[in-house]
């Protein structure tokens, strides 16, 4: 683009007919080029985990033939670091090699919250818990944007299934949107400021995402303040015109032909404000010129696999160590079978647009043999990576394990069964695997077995981990897996991740269970905000691994917690301050994620028992003792409250804990929060009960309806039998009984713009 003043001007400058095609690609990739303006195009491209750049501008779905880019640990996986600073250092990364590949855009993160651990897109999401979610998102979306490269934030919003994903309907109610589906967008808006947010393909309520005026442009623009481009997922716009006028600005793939036609057509019919198309065209030149400041840069690709081998090891969760059988010793004397075809052939990336090219590949296989160069490491596959049953690979293989010291066996779910585009049926590892693993529990009870998982979503472990001695997730970590296990596996890492999502004892305890994936066009989110733990705690279910569970190489002490807080809650400036002190207790160095919970037990409206509100990463030395603070403010305390459309705080109890899982809670305190109640907007839709409860519309009612001769409460105030049973009908429908001494005429005083009772006082 030349210089030609500002983007106001430009626009100004431009026909209808350039100005619709701005609010187009060109093709499956790039914008579209004025040439007659000096507008150039610009390119975006995939990468939530690593750079997905097509050569060429050929219009294709593109899910092979990506150049050479490094291949970082995919979400479900970087997420479980729990640390949001290596979150930056991979964004980063990526947007250096969005650089030097001369990539405007990149398309990620994608922050949709894992309601369904069948979700076939779950690799890509990072937690179901939003706090967490929206802390690492907006790292990853910093570090992009550090480099000069812009980050695309998806899929906004609701977007948690693949089935029927272009068409179904997400109904769900405000509060939860709110709560659980919203928090993590909004923060990184607010926060991060993405250059772009990507719109889902699915409808809320109804709606296509695409066209949807309340979330794109009154929530997104209006309320959050973002100023960047919307941007629709590739073949997510209907309506082009709708979803101009509802705050869409640029549409990918282009339907050239077809929607700038429609744009063009709307406008000169005077269907369409020309003003909304400027505002549009605006925001995508802003979006080019951003673009030209982007500087060429160049790539070392063993510096990038070092980072991307540190984020795996980091990222990965050990789920159980008993009897300390990691890390493993090397020595002469040590022998090791290693089982499974994951260890020849490691699953470390997800299918569908996410693919990634990876530069180099670490096979755990050769990376384990490499770090025990003393030991005698053998190897049988066990199974197909298809997950089939093959009896003489088994047989080999429990013939493989005999006299060995310690058995690795490698599971985990084969690359048919989780991809884009479909959903999970079950979370089970394939029968072959588990059948190994029983086999060879069974033919050598006195041989630890160590379980290593490749998976993207969460498998049932419940079935099968008694068998095993200890159990590594892996997730899908990147191509540096091989290495950054090797690393866990002899103690050269010492491991902290945490989960980012609960692994359930059965499928069926999951809180979606009855309500995922829908049918007939819609799904209904009828666990509301009891999603992921918070489900799980409120039903007091068992699970296998609870949120935030990982083990480490130390052991962790809590001590000293320290609760104050200041400001009021009236005035608008509550905070609490929490600390406590986290001690390794260990002689070797390790990192701690140091979590806290808040719950309100008194809450007037079905809360979840505690809900995650800060956490810390902290390295500590082998003794070492550090102080962790966490601020709190009043939204940390809040829920939504559909009826004022508000976040509201209950003055009253509130309990925190500070511990290293939310069922790991080692320090507990409550405090109480003073404060004036929050109070509903009376009108005539609000219930008698509500009228006579409130300090202000009880005494207002009591006056309208007056006194009998004896002075006594009149009407149906006289009558408390006759309240108990009816006192749940509105007064709109009591001014039509008679009697009662609620009429029309008392309901217009009561509700006047002079007289209403609105929340806080009258």
């Amino acid at each position: 683009m030349d210089e030609r003043g500002s983007v106001p001007a430009l626009v100004a400058s431009l026909s209808v007919e350039h100005k619709a095609a701005l609010c187009l690609g060109s093709d499956f990739w790039h914008t579209a080029p004025i040439e007659s303006a000096g507008i150039e195009s610009i390119m975006v491209s995939d990468g939530p985990h690593g750079l997905r750049k097509q050569p060429g501008r050929a219009d294709h779905a593109g899910l092979s033939g990506s150049v050479p880019a490094t291949c970082f640990p995919t979400a479900s996986a970087l997420g479980s670091s729990w640390d949001p600073e290596l979150v930056r250092a991979v964004g980063a990364a990526i947007g250096l090699e969005a650089r030097a590949q001369d990539v405007a855009v990149v398309l990620g993160p994608g922050i949709n919250i894992k309601r369904s651990p069948l979700c076939g897109r779950n690799f890509e999401y990072l937690s179901e818990d939003p706090h967490l979610s929206g802390r690492l998102a907006a790292a990853m979306v910093e570090g992009l944007q550090s480099q000069q490269v812009g980050a695309s934030l998806k899929h906004f919003a609701a977007n948690n299934q693949e089935t029927d994903r272009v068409r179904i309907s997400a109904d769900v109610d405000e509060r939860t949107l709110r709560e659980i589906y919203l928090p993590a967008f909004e923060y990184v808006v607010t926060t991060a400021r993405p250059w772009t947010v990507m719109c889902s393909y699915n409808k809320i309520n109804g709606e296509y995402a695409s066209q949807h005026r309340w979330l794109l442009t009154d929530l997104l623009r209006g309320e959050w303040g973002f100023d960047g481009v919307v941007v629709s997922d590739w073949g997510a716009v209907h309506d082009r015109v709708a979803a101009l006028a509802a705050g869409l600005d640029l549409e990918m793939p282009p339907d050239l032909g077809v929607s700038d036609r429609a744009i063009i057509s709307a406008v000169v019919a005077g269907r369409l404000d020309e003003a909304l198309l400027d505002q549009a065209a605006a925001r995508v030149l802003h979006l080019v010129q951003r673009s030209r400041r982007r500087e060429p840069a160049t790539v070392d690709a063993g510096t990038q696999h070092a980072l991307a081998r540190r984020a795996a090891g980091d990222s990965m969760v050990l789920l159980k160590n008993a009897g300390g059988v990691l890390p493993l010793q090397d020595g002469p004397g040590l022998s090791v079978a290693v089982i499974g075809e994951f260890a020849r052939t490691p699953r470390f990336q997800g299918a569908g647009s996410s693919q990634v090219s990876p530069t180099r590949v670490d096979i755990p296989l050769e990376e384990l043999t490499a770090a025990l160069p003393a030991a005698a490491v053998r190897y049988a596959p066990g199974f197909s990576i298809s997950g089939a049953a093959d009896p003489g690979l088994a047989a080999a293989a429990v013939s493989c394990a005999a006299g060995a010291d310690v058995i690795i066996a490698f599971l985990g779910l084969p690359p048919a069964e989780e991809s884009e585009g479909f959903d999970r049926t079950h979370i089970d590892l394939p029968a072959a695997q588990t059948d190994l693993l029983a086999r060879l529990a069974t033919a050598y009870p006195d041989t630890p077995i160590v379980v290593v998982l490749f998976n993207g979503s969460a498998v049932r472990t419940s079935t099968w981990d008694h068998a095993a001695a200890a159990v590594i997730e892996c997730w899908l970590a990147g191509q540096a897996t091989g290495s950054a296990l090797a690393d866990v596996l002899t103690g050269a890492v010492n491991p902290s991740g945490r989960l980012t999502e609960t692994i359930p004892v059965r499928l069926q305890d999951t809180p979606s269970y009855l309500n995922f994936p829908g049918e007939q066009g819609h799904v209904r989110y009828g666990e509301g905000v009891f999603v992921g733990y918070r489900g799980f705690d409120a039903a007091d279910l068992p699970v296998a691994y609870p949120f935030g569970h990982g083990l480490s190489y130390s052991t962790f002490r809590y001590s000293a917690l320290n609760v104050t807080h200041g400001g009021s809650l009236d005035g608008g400036d509550l905070t609490v301050t929490v600390s406590c002190s986290v001690t390794n207790a260990g002689e070797r160095p390790g990192r701690e994620v140091a979590q806290l919970y808040v719950g309100d037990p008194d809450a007037s409206v079905a809360r979840p028992p505690r809900e995650l509100k800060r956490f810390h990463k902290l390295n500590l030395a082998g003794g070492e003792t550090k102080q962790v603070t966490f601020t709190l403010n009043a939204r940390d305390l809040s829920y939504w409250s559909p009826a004022r459309r508000e976040w509201t705080v209950e003055p009253g109890l509130f309990e925190l804990a500070v511990g290293a899982s939310s069922r790991d809670l080692r320090l507990t305190h409550t405090i109480t929060v003073s404060g004036t109640p929050p109070r509903p907007l009376l009108t005539g839709m609000s219930t008698l009960e509500e009228w006579l409860d409130d300090p202000s519309g009880g005494p207002a009612l009591r006056h309208e309806i007056g006194t009998d001769p004896d002075g006594q409460p009149a009407g149906i105030l006289g009558n408390d039998e006759l309240i108990k049973i009816i006192g749940n009908f509105t007064l709109h429908t009591l001014a039509a009984f008679p009697g009662l001494g609620i009429t029309h005429e008392v309901l217009a005083k009561l509700i006047t713009p002079a007289s209403a009772v609105a929340p806080g006082g009258s």
